[in-house]
């Protein structure tokens, strides 16, 4: 080989190796910073592992929401129909958030089963509801159970 082309190939070989190491950092960075949608089915079922920074949404079920009078610790349920899910929080809710709606909540799956919360997401009227809410929701529905387990038709719930 020439020196001319040893050149080259050691020019070509170096230039390979940093777009390599660009692009793997650029994938490690980016799947840091991914957050997925999990339905509390799917965290119940064990697909989340614990400590992982997540979503999950569901609706606020219907007198489960527990407020510590002198902190702002908040604690509340979660469904998709079919599995219940607590989310603990502590900070200030939306002002949109209320039972029975739907939330999306961004925070740990811890191992006691418990949804540590950061954010939370209330809807934005009365006619919204979260994407990934409803799709849970209606996938549930499809199993051909409500949250008490027995099976349902009715389409109004969600």
């Amino acid at each position: 080989m020439t020196p001319k082309r040893k050149r080259k190939l050691a020019i070509l070989v170096f230039s390979i190796t940093c777009l390599g190491s660009a692009v793997g950092l650029l994938l490690y960075a980016l799947s840091e910073n991914i957050n997925y949608f999990y339905a509390p089915m799917e965290l119940v079922a064990g697909k989340v592992k614990p400590e992982t920074y997540i979503r999950a949404g569901g609706l606020v079920v219907p007198g489960s929401v527990q407020r510590d009078s002198s902190t702002l610790k908040v604690s509340f349920d979660i469904t998709d129909g079919s599995a219940q899910v607590q989310v603990l929080y502590e900070g200030i809710l939306p002002d949109l958030f209320q039972e029975g709606q739907g939330v999306v909540a961004e925070g740990r799956w811890h191992q006691n089963q418990k949804f540590y919360a950061s954010t939370i997401i209330a809807k934005h009227d009365e006619n919204y509801m979260p994407p990934e809410v409803s799709d849970a929701l209606k996938k549930a529905h499809e199993a051909g159970k409500d949250k008490l387990g027995t099976p349902t038709t009715d389409s109004s719930y969600y």
